[in-house]
């Protein structure tokens, strides 16, 4: 098998990956959602007031993310769908592709062990009612949104598994929106916790700290 044949096969099976991978966030997530309200009687979601800060950074993900489910899963009884998207020829290759797969699935498992670590105080969005507490441990001891930290290298995957201009703007506009949702996270956090969240940003940084306490 020549590597243009073995590009060539990768690139059709991630088409398909990409489909049925979009679709099983999207379930999963709106089940995740509508169990959480019915059992617990109480909102998950907080998008904000409407044309707030967080209200568009929330309309701009859910709009991405609808049009990125329609791209995969239209990608695989319609190819010619890809001259639209304006693919990266230096990079469709199998290992780039490749390696967009698995950081996509791996960043993807990370946030549902974070997603499952926080239990009933997952949130998606401000909640202007709490948290009653400051999560400092666990996943939170190294990052403080390892949440977002694992959103943010599944937009790094998805634009590497398919390389396109499409998905370079879903990266570049994701990225944007993501650091606007956490500014204003960390604003409602410092308004609640006035002394422990500036306490705990000096020991733990916004994305990464490998040794908890040395972030400045």
């Amino acid at each position: 098998m020549s590597l243009i044949d073995a590009d060539s096969q990768v690139l059709e099976c991630t088409r398909v990956y990409l489909a049925l991978f979009f679709t099983f966030v999207a379930a999963f997530y709106t089940a995740r959602i509508l169990f959480l309200k019915q059992r617990e009687q109480r909102d998950f979601v907080f998008p904000g007031n409407a044309c707030s800060g967080t209200w568009w950074n929330h309309l701009a993900f859910r709009v991405f993310r609808v049009l990125i489910w329609g791209v995969c899963v239209f990608r695989v009884p319609f190819p010619g769908l890809d001259t639209a998207l304006v693919m990266l020829p230096g990079l469709q290759s199998a290992a780039v592709i490749g390696t967009g797969v698995v950081l996509l699935s791996l960043s993807f498992a990370y946030v549902l062990v974070v997603h499952f670590s926080m239990h009933m105080s997952w949130r998606s969005g401000i909640d202007p009612g709490g948290p009653a507490t400051l999560m400092t441990g666990g996943f939170y001891k190294y990052s403080r949104n390892p949440m977002f930290l694992g959103v943010s290298l599944a937009q790094l995957g998805f634009f590497l598994a398919l390389p396109s201009l499409f998905s370079l703007l879903c990266l570049c506009i994701g990225q944007v929106f993501l650091h606007r949702q956490i500014r204003s996270e960390e604003r409602h956090l410092a308004q609640l916790f006035p002394d422990t969240y500036p306490a705990y940003c000096r020991k733990v940084g916004r994305w990464l700290t490998l040794r908890p306490g040395s972030a400045h």
